[in-house]
């Protein structure tokens, strides 16, 4: 009579048991369900707070504008490397908006100045005997993105020295003067380049004015990029009219810059 007894209150107790469970779960899930209380809600709500935060950080001390004034050096590879000298200093001029910490645009313009000297009867000017110094002009303007690395957990001499990544889309507008032929008239043309590089500013006073250094590689597609006009030309026998090696098969190659500016910020 016991053992039935006993079994019969053992399975009261699980019962009463299993109902406590399913209340409880019940109620938690209730709770989750609740409005503001929800864990995705509770999950956006933290996000939100986290960028309002970052927000009023960057208001408050980070930068928003800067006119960027200065100059440096271009120069190329291939055969456009080896016929131009550089007739230095590159001129820069650029404005920079900041999104955020980590994130700024860049509209801006540059100008530099090459010469080629031609001493040499080549294919294209076979009248003009020697064609003597070539100098070319060269504005580009450019649209780029900086990207600012975070430079949080870095020593504090990265973190002032602000490194950054350069990508830029440019125009690059030329003109060839032919100074020592004055009959022939100036070549224009025009050439689509992109622009990859890095960078680094220094604050010479914080959120007032900084000296960036910028290094960047160019490509561009230069209107006389094939142009044969200045390979040397020979006689009827196949030998050069003169001992100089100054021609080029064509003015192939890229382009190498580098820029020192100070910039104004606010």
């Amino acid at each position: 009579m016991i053992k039935p007894l006993l079994f019969l209150f053992l399975i009261c107790l699980t019962q009463v048991l299993l109902a406590q469970s399913t209340d409880q779960i019940m109620q938690e899930l209730e709770d989750d369900t609740t409005l503001g209380n929800d864990i995705f809600s509770d999950f956006n709500e933290d996000l939100e707070s986290a960028q309002v935060l970052e927000d009023e950080r960057f208001y408050r001390y980070g930068r928003f504008f800067s006119v960027n004034l200065g100059g440096g050096f271009t120069t190329f590879t291939g055969n456009r490397g080896q016929a131009y000298e550089d007739n230095d200093p590159t001129f820069h001029l650029s404005v920079n908006y900041f999104m955020d910490f980590q994130k700024a645009i860049t509209l801006g313009i540059e100008y530099s100045k090459h010469t080629m000297i031609l001493d040499t009867v080549v294919h294209g000017y076979l009248t003009q005997g020697r064609l003597g110094a070539v100098v070319t002009d060269m504005t580009r303007a450019f649209l780029g993105y900086k990207y600012y690395i975070d430079t949080t957990d870095l020593g504090t001499a990265i973190t002032y020295s602000n490194p950054h990544f350069i990508g830029r889309v440019e125009y690059w507008y030329q003109t060839n003067k032919f100074i020592d032929q004055e009959t022939l008239p100036r070549q224009k043309g025009g050439g689509i380049g992109t622009g990859l590089g890095v960078g680094l500013e220094f604050p010479i006073e914080l959120k007032k004015s900084y000296v960036s250094v910028e290094a960047l590689y160019h490509v561009v597609n230069f209107f006389d990029k094939f142009t044969q006009d200045y390979r040397q030309e020979f006689k009827a026998d196949g030998t050069p009219y003169d001992d100089s090696t100054y021609g080029y098969d064509d003015l192939t190659g890229n382009v190498v810059t580098l820029i020192i500016t100070y910039n104004f910020t606010w």
